[in-house]
Protein backbone atom coordinates (compact mmCIF):
# COMPACT_ATOMS: atom_id res chain seq x y z
CA UNK A 1 0.00 0.00 0.00
CA UNK A 2 2.81 2.41 0.84
CA UNK A 3 4.53 1.72 -2.50
CA UNK A 4 1.30 2.34 -4.38
CA UNK A 5 0.73 5.64 -2.54
CA UNK A 6 4.26 6.79 -3.35
CA UNK A 7 3.75 5.89 -7.00
CA UNK A 8 0.54 7.93 -7.18
CA UNK A 9 2.15 10.92 -5.45
CA UNK A 10 5.11 10.80 -7.84
CA UNK A 11 2.80 10.56 -10.85
CA UNK A 12 0.73 13.52 -9.63
CA UNK A 13 3.87 15.59 -9.10
CA UNK A 14 5.05 14.77 -12.61
CA UNK A 15 1.68 15.77 -14.07
CA UNK A 16 1.85 19.07 -12.19
CA UNK A 17 5.31 19.78 -13.55
CA UNK A 18 4.10 19.04 -17.07
CA UNK A 19 1.05 21.28 -16.76
CA UNK A 20 2.79 24.24 -15.14
CA UNK A 21 6.27 24.21 -16.66
CA UNK A 22 6.05 22.14 -19.84
CA UNK A 23 4.80 22.74 -23.39
CA UNK A 24 1.26 23.60 -22.28
CA UNK A 25 2.58 26.34 -19.97
CA UNK A 26 4.75 27.78 -22.73
CA UNK A 27 1.88 27.70 -25.20
CA UNK A 28 -0.44 29.57 -22.86
CA UNK A 29 2.21 32.25 -22.26
CA UNK A 30 2.75 32.71 -26.01
CA UNK A 31 -0.99 32.94 -26.63
CA UNK A 32 -1.28 35.84 -24.18
CA UNK A 33 1.75 37.78 -25.39
CA UNK A 34 1.15 40.98 -27.32
CA UNK A 35 -2.09 40.10 -29.10
CA UNK A 36 -3.79 43.25 -30.37
CA UNK A 37 -1.86 45.58 -28.06
CA UNK A 38 -0.60 49.10 -28.84
CA UNK A 39 3.16 49.22 -28.60
CA UNK A 40 4.32 52.18 -26.54
CA UNK A 41 7.44 53.98 -27.78
CA UNK A 42 10.56 54.45 -25.72
CA UNK A 43 10.66 57.55 -23.48
CA UNK A 44 6.90 57.43 -22.98
CA UNK A 45 6.05 59.67 -20.03
CA UNK A 46 4.18 57.93 -17.20
CA UNK A 47 1.91 60.97 -16.88
CA UNK A 48 0.67 60.33 -20.41
CA UNK A 49 -0.66 56.90 -19.41
CA UNK A 50 -2.95 57.72 -16.48
CA UNK A 51 -6.03 57.71 -18.72
CA UNK A 52 -5.03 54.52 -20.54
CA UNK A 53 -6.31 51.00 -20.03
CA UNK A 54 -3.30 48.77 -19.25
CA UNK A 55 -5.03 45.87 -20.98
CA UNK A 56 -4.55 47.69 -24.31
CA UNK A 57 -0.82 48.40 -24.00
CA UNK A 58 2.38 46.62 -24.97
CA UNK A 59 4.89 48.02 -22.46
CA UNK A 60 8.07 46.23 -23.49
CA UNK A 61 9.82 49.50 -24.39
CA UNK A 62 9.03 51.35 -21.18
CA UNK A 63 11.76 52.28 -18.75
CA UNK A 64 11.41 51.14 -15.15
CA UNK A 65 10.13 53.87 -12.83
CA UNK A 66 12.53 54.58 -9.94
CA UNK A 67 11.08 53.32 -6.66
CA UNK A 68 11.29 56.76 -5.06
CA UNK A 69 8.85 58.03 -7.70
CA UNK A 70 6.25 55.32 -6.96
CA UNK A 71 2.87 56.45 -5.66
CA UNK A 72 0.53 54.36 -3.52
CA UNK A 73 -3.15 53.54 -3.44
CA UNK A 74 -5.19 51.87 -0.72
CA UNK A 75 -3.81 51.25 2.78
CA UNK A 76 -0.09 51.89 3.17
CA UNK A 77 0.65 51.42 6.88
CA UNK A 78 -0.44 47.84 7.66
CA UNK A 79 2.19 46.01 9.71
CA UNK A 80 2.60 42.26 9.27
CA UNK A 81 4.31 39.99 11.79
CA UNK A 82 6.34 37.55 9.67
CA UNK A 83 6.57 35.11 12.58
CA UNK A 84 2.84 34.43 12.33
CA UNK A 85 2.08 35.50 8.75
CA UNK A 86 1.34 32.76 6.23
CA UNK A 87 0.26 32.60 2.61
CA UNK A 88 -2.69 30.20 2.63
CA UNK A 89 -3.58 28.41 -0.61
CA UNK A 90 -6.92 26.63 -0.43
CA UNK A 91 -10.20 25.95 -2.21
CA UNK A 92 -10.25 23.54 -5.14
CA UNK A 93 -6.80 22.07 -4.54
CA UNK A 94 -5.65 18.58 -3.71
CA UNK A 95 -3.10 19.89 -1.23
CA UNK A 96 -3.86 23.08 0.74
CA UNK A 97 -0.73 25.07 1.58
CA UNK A 98 0.35 27.33 4.42
CA UNK A 99 3.61 28.95 3.30
CA UNK A 100 5.99 31.07 5.36
CA UNK A 101 7.82 34.06 3.94
CA UNK A 102 11.08 32.12 4.08
CA UNK A 103 9.57 29.26 2.08
CA UNK A 104 8.41 31.70 -0.60
CA UNK A 105 11.89 33.19 -0.83
CA UNK A 106 13.30 29.74 -1.58
CA UNK A 107 10.93 29.03 -4.47
CA UNK A 108 11.82 29.54 -8.14
CA UNK A 109 11.58 33.24 -8.96
CA UNK A 110 9.35 35.08 -11.41
CA UNK A 111 10.57 38.60 -12.29
CA UNK A 112 8.74 40.81 -14.76
CA UNK A 113 8.32 44.49 -15.60
CA UNK A 114 4.62 45.34 -15.33
CA UNK A 115 2.77 48.65 -15.65
CA UNK A 116 0.47 49.73 -12.81
CA UNK A 117 -2.12 52.41 -13.59
CA UNK A 118 -4.32 54.09 -11.02
CA UNK A 119 -6.80 55.59 -13.50
CA UNK A 120 -6.64 59.35 -13.68
CA UNK A 121 -4.05 59.57 -10.89
CA UNK A 122 -0.69 57.92 -11.62
CA UNK A 123 1.15 55.29 -13.66
CA UNK A 124 4.37 53.47 -12.79
CA UNK A 125 6.34 50.70 -14.44
CA UNK A 126 8.03 48.45 -11.91
CA UNK A 127 10.27 45.41 -12.10
CA UNK A 128 8.38 43.03 -9.83
CA UNK A 129 9.82 39.86 -8.30
CA UNK A 130 8.23 37.00 -6.42
CA UNK A 131 7.64 33.27 -6.20
CA UNK A 132 6.69 31.68 -9.51
CA UNK A 133 2.94 31.13 -9.52
CA UNK A 134 3.56 27.90 -11.41
CA UNK A 135 5.47 26.59 -8.40
CA UNK A 136 2.76 27.55 -5.92
CA UNK A 137 -0.01 26.07 -8.07
CA UNK A 138 2.05 22.99 -8.84
CA UNK A 139 2.51 22.29 -5.13
CA UNK A 140 -1.18 22.83 -4.36
CA UNK A 141 -2.36 20.76 -7.36
CA UNK A 142 -5.56 22.54 -8.49
CA UNK A 143 -8.66 20.49 -9.18
CA UNK A 144 -9.39 20.27 -12.93
CA UNK A 145 -12.69 22.05 -12.20
CA UNK A 146 -10.89 25.19 -10.97
CA UNK A 147 -11.28 28.12 -13.37
CA UNK A 148 -10.61 31.15 -11.15
CA UNK A 149 -8.64 32.22 -8.12
CA UNK A 150 -9.46 34.82 -5.50
CA UNK A 151 -6.61 36.73 -3.86
CA UNK A 152 -7.26 38.15 -0.39
CA UNK A 153 -5.27 40.80 1.44
CA UNK A 154 -5.42 42.89 4.61
CA UNK A 155 -7.30 46.17 4.19
CA UNK A 156 -7.53 47.66 7.68
CA UNK A 157 -10.97 46.06 8.10
CA UNK A 158 -12.61 43.27 6.06
CA UNK A 159 -10.08 41.65 3.75
CA UNK A 160 -9.91 42.96 0.20
CA UNK A 161 -10.70 40.18 -2.29
CA UNK A 162 -10.22 40.21 -6.06
CA UNK A 163 -11.09 37.34 -8.40
CA UNK A 164 -9.07 36.52 -11.52
CA UNK A 165 -9.26 33.85 -14.25
CA UNK A 166 -6.85 31.03 -13.47
CA UNK A 167 -5.63 31.29 -17.07
CA UNK A 168 -3.95 34.61 -16.27
CA UNK A 169 -1.84 32.97 -13.58
CA UNK A 170 -0.95 30.13 -15.94
CA UNK A 171 0.11 32.67 -18.56
CA UNK A 172 2.43 34.47 -16.13
CA UNK A 173 0.33 37.66 -16.23
CA UNK A 174 -0.75 37.29 -12.62
CA UNK A 175 1.68 36.63 -9.77
CA UNK A 176 2.65 37.66 -6.25
CA UNK A 177 5.62 39.93 -5.54
CA UNK A 178 7.86 40.30 -2.49
CA UNK A 179 10.27 42.65 -4.27
CA UNK A 180 10.32 45.54 -6.70
CA UNK A 181 13.17 47.18 -8.63
CA UNK A 182 15.73 44.95 -6.92
CA UNK A 183 14.57 45.82 -3.40
CA UNK A 184 12.40 44.16 -0.78
CA UNK A 185 8.81 45.29 -1.23
CA UNK A 186 8.32 48.34 1.00
CA UNK A 187 5.61 48.29 3.66
CA UNK A 188 3.62 51.05 1.96
CA UNK A 189 3.51 48.99 -1.24
CA UNK A 190 2.16 45.87 0.46
CA UNK A 191 4.95 44.00 2.29
CA UNK A 192 5.35 41.08 2.54
CA UNK A 193 3.41 40.17 -0.60
CA UNK A 194 1.28 41.97 -3.16
CA UNK A 195 -0.55 41.06 -6.33
CA UNK A 196 0.91 41.98 -9.70
CA UNK A 197 -1.83 41.82 -12.32
CA UNK A 198 -0.74 42.69 -15.85
CA UNK A 199 -3.52 44.37 -17.82
CA UNK A 200 -5.54 45.28 -14.69
CA UNK A 201 -5.96 48.64 -13.04
CA UNK A 202 -4.21 49.21 -9.73
CA UNK A 203 -7.30 48.59 -7.59
CA UNK A 204 -6.99 44.89 -8.50
CA UNK A 205 -3.39 44.75 -7.25
CA UNK A 206 -4.21 43.47 -3.76
CA UNK A 207 -1.63 44.43 -1.11
CA UNK A 208 -0.68 42.60 2.11
CA UNK A 209 -1.75 39.30 0.54
CA UNK A 210 -2.71 36.47 2.90
CA UNK A 211 -4.64 33.94 0.83
CA UNK A 212 -5.14 32.45 -2.65
CA UNK A 213 -8.34 30.46 -3.10
CA UNK A 214 -8.97 28.28 -6.17
CA UNK A 215 -12.60 28.26 -7.35
CA UNK A 216 -14.80 27.35 -10.27
CA UNK A 217 -17.01 29.71 -12.26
Amino acid sequence: MTSRRRFLETAARGLGLFLFSGPLWSGIRRAWAGIGLRLLPKKTEMGDLVQENPADLDTRNLEVTPLEKFSTMGPSDIEVDLASWRLEVDGLVARPLSLTYEQLLKMPVHEQAVLLICPGVFAQHGLWKGPAMAEILGRARPDPAATHLTISGLWGGPDKKVRFPLSEALAGRLFLAYGVNGQTLPQKHGFPLRTVAQGHYGYDWVKYVTRVTLEKA
